[in-house]
């Protein structure tokens, strides 16, 4: 029984979910490439490093600050629905993006203990700066943290303004840099995808729908359970839990504006997704219950992999 197997949270099942990641990336690049050389097998091994690397980040931060029980459906959830949506092993900046935005929230949630803040908001604005600096629409994840300081108390004038500080640093080492590779300044900002566009045409293909399908009927059985968790939380945990609610709306925003309608623009909900459906599911007491859930998304993941 699967739900029983990630009861508990044990080492083994890290390397299990690691290997659903590895076969649904190779299964994903096989699509597109066929064909491999040695220089491409080394990129997409560095690649799938940041991949699992994203994994460990999202159940460090999750486990050490208790948005869930000691158990792996955490684990289990998150590579279930990044195989799902397999698109988001297709887009190189996406992936590394997810990293530093899952690496901001480590730090973002982390408020709550009231210390080193200043080094904690420094850091979640470097992090959320150089995911902008890869995909533009990662910038709103900036308003996650401006919440966190408003839910989690602080007050002091110079946390706040540390953000602007943080920015404006990334800002000036990135036109350091274009400096020294005399790259335009004008090129480089041309480059950036900052429109918004309104068009899911191109999401008209029938793997991505049946994801997305399931994606939004998860999360919306999942929310009405999760708003009463939130509620049940003690005074200190409570805002935790309404960050990992509010990422999962800026993650909806960037897939609703997102320039380019691919499916790999689902990448930022998929661990605040993973989240909200761990937090319902243990709240289920029916076993079969449980198991059919996950049964569910797996044949979901199984049927839109054969598409």
């Amino acid at each position: 029984m699967i739900s029983k197997f990630f009861r508990k949270a044990k080492p083994i099942h890290f390397v299990i979910m690691s290997m659903v990641l590895f076969i649904g990336f190779l299964l994903a690049k096989l699509r597109v490439h066929p064909e491999f050389n040695a220089v491409f097998v080394l990129k997409q091994l560095a690649l799938f490093g940041v991949c699992v690397l994203s994994l460990f980040i999202f159940d460090f931060f999750t486990s050490k600050n208790r948005l869930s029980k000691k158990n792996s459906y955490n684990l289990l959830f998150y590579g279930l629905f990044m195989v799902l949506m397999f698109q988001t092993f297709l887009n190189t900046k996406l992936v590394i993006a997810n990293l530093f935005i899952l690496l901001a929230l480590r730090r973002i949630v982390s408020l709550r203990s009231k210390k080193e803040n200043k080094k904690k908001i420094l850091d979640a604005t470097i992090w959320i700066s150089l995911a902008t600096l890869l995909f533009f629409w990662s910038s709103l994840f900036f308003i996650v943290l401006f919440a966190a300081l408003f839910l989690y108390g602080i007050t002091d004038v110079k946390n706040w303004i540390i953000p602007f500080i943080g920015v404006l640093l990334v800002a000036i080492l990135t036109y350091a840099v274009l400096i020294v590779f005399n790259i335009d300044f004008w090129d480089y900002v041309d480059r950036f995808e900052s429109g918004k566009n309104f068009d899911f045409s191109m999401l008209n293909n029938r793997q991505i729908i049946i994801a997305a399908t399931i994606y939004f009927s998860y999360f919306i059985w999942s929310l009405f359970y999760y708003l009463r968790t939130i509620k049940n939380q003690s005074k200190s945990y409570r805002p935790s839990y309404l960050l990992i609610l509010f990422t999962a709306f800026i993650a909806l925003v960037i897939i609703i504006i997102s320039p380019e309608k691919s499916g790999a623009e689902f990448i930022f909900l998929i661990a605040p997704l993973a989240l909200i459906v761990t937090n319902y599911i243990e709240l289920v007491p029916e076993r079969w219950f449980r198991e059919v859930l996950i049964w569910l998304l797996i044949v979901g993941l199984l049927a839109s992999l054969v598409l």
